[in-house]
């Protein structure tokens, strides 16, 4: 099984829905996981109502920090706004995902950035 991470800086919103998209697709292909630069200590309840759209229950996750993931090597570590925050994780492959932070956007905007990272997250898959 691969191991993804996936990080975004308050992992409150992007590297969560990340997390949750690939848990849903990537169901025995790969790990995933996700942690933030700064982490915001929540889920944005943005996210949480997002994901509930969609059947998925994202109040079961947590917002962590680097410190707070497995430090083990992992075969992808997917980036979305945190950039050079991140270069102590240990990674084969990485990717900067550039994807505006949707914390402050109206449910429509938000949901735009939630679709675009499951199709994200779709194309990793089957890259993998």
């Amino acid at each position: 099984m691969k191991k993804v991470l996936f990080v975004c800086v308050e992992n409150s919103n992007r590297s969560q829905m990340a997390e949750a998209f690939a848990k849903i697709y990537g169901k025995g292909k790969l790990e995933a996981y996700s942690s933030g630069s700064r982490p915001s200590g929540i889920i944005n309840p943005k996210a949480i109502a997002a994901m509930k759209e969609l059947g998925y229950d994202l109040t079961t996750h947590q917002s962590k920090s680097l410190d707070e993931i497995p430090s083990i090597k992992y075969d992808y570590a997917i980036t979305m706004g945190c950039g050079d925050e991140c270069p102590f994780v240990m990674a084969e492959h990485r990717e900067d995902w550039k994807l505006d932070d949707p914390k402050h956007l109206e449910p429509t905007e938000f949901n735009k950035v939630r679709d675009e990272i499951e199709r994200r997250v779709k194309e990793l898959i089957e890259k993998i």
